[in-house]
């Protein structure tokens, strides 16, 4: 929700970009979005605290909103204390596959937007907040692991894919991948890459990523930023083993 900068360049990488699954790594490439889980982490040393939330409010924001700035990692808060966690992402694609929403504050058009077709899919007349960040929680595979009724992972295959919107991310082990019009998509740190055509595929232990909710928000018409890599030419049309 602030202007952010990134370490200095001979810096090692900080803990805080995200994968497609949620989990938070230490790698260079930051990304079109930042976001936040509350505060996760200690400004003293810039590393993550053993939490990797501490509020069901997981947040996609603008890098740049207002001309504010802020230290990365560092003490943001009014106080001195640590204030959020900034946390980077891919594009908006990977984060909602995370399990992350529109911000109301940085991006409230794009926020209104989400809740409206969450109210739309789940009969809900003008849904709070509150009420989309408890249903992602149960279904966030980062967060799920904590919750006791947790729904399992859903195993996909080639018709399951068709009913599926565009944006909807996947996976099978630790590879993962968008649909994209008739085609998957494999996401890196760095941009999207490899494409196939999946009704040529004998897909098996492919599983869906992306929350159900979010899915059912995508499905009538909500559409996430994608990296601009996903128009650039694969470098093959293969997919990846095991």
């Amino acid at each position: 929700m602030h202007r952010v900068k990134p370490a200095h360049r001979k810096a090692m990488p900080l803990q805080n970009r995200v994968d497609p699954f949620g989990d938070i790594h230490a790698v260079d490439a930051r990304g079109l979005f930042t976001g936040n889980r509350g505060v996760i982490h200690d400004p003293a040393t810039k590393t993550l605290l053993p939490r990797r939330w501490a509020t069901k409010a997981w947040l996609i924001c603008e890098c740049e909103f207002l001309g504010r700035r802020r230290e990365v990692m560092g003490r943001n808060a009014r106080s001195g204390n640590a204030g959020w966690t900034e946390l980077f992402f891919l594009d908006e694609v990977t984060a909602l596959a995370a399990g992350h929403r529109p911000c109301f504050h940085c991006r409230r058009e794009r926020a209104k937007e989400f809740a409206g077709y969450f109210g739309e899919a789940f009969g809900i007349a003008g849904p709070k907040a509150g009420e989309i960040d408890e249903r992602l929680h149960r279904e966030r595979r980062a967060s799920a692991l904590a919750v006791a009724d947790r729904p399992r992972p859903v195993e996909v295959d080639r018709e399951a894919i068709d009913a599926l919107p565009d944006c909807a991310m996947l996976c099978r082990g630790d590879r993962t991948f968008a649909k994209h019009g008739r085609n998957l998509r494999a996401w890196t740190f760095r941009g999207w890459t490899d494409e196939w055509d999946y009704r040529d595929l004998a897909l098996y232990a492919v599983r869906l990523l992306t929350p159900p909710t979010t899915v059912e928000i995508l499905r009538r018409g909500y559409e996430p930023v994608w990296h601009p890599t996903i128009g650039t030419l694969p470098r093959a049309r293969s997919l990846p083993a095991g």
